[in-house]
């Protein structure tokens, strides 16, 4: 049985893993963005943001000028990071392990 500390260690190691991935993602696609090449499909930045990554996409959004004039990124992120945080804390308070 895994205990709880160890949890919380894996849940934010994937989190941040995501949000790295995320922040890369939206690097990526500003560069392809100003070179007029082929783009990351807007759901692709949605996803990874609403399922781990939100911190690493609002942090991509507003370090590169990427993506903040669309309410619906700023929508999906914020909601996203505010399940990601409700997952800790769950974990952390509630979870009996």
């Amino acid at each position: 049985m895994i205990d709880k500390p160890t949890l919380m260690i894996i849940i934010g190691a994937i989190i941040a893993v995501l949000s790295l991935i995320c922040f890369i993602l939206y690097a990526v696609d500003k560069n392809k963005a100003r070179q007029n090449e082929w783009r990351i499909p807007e759901k692709v930045l949605l996803l990874v943001g609403l399922f781990g990554g939100a911190l690493g996409g609002i942090l991509g959004m507003r370090t590169f000028r990427h993506k903040t004039k669309h309410w619906y990124f700023w929508v999906i992120n914020i909601l996203g990071l505010i399940i990601h945080v409700g997952v800790l804390l769950y974990v952390w308070f509630f979870l009996k392990i």
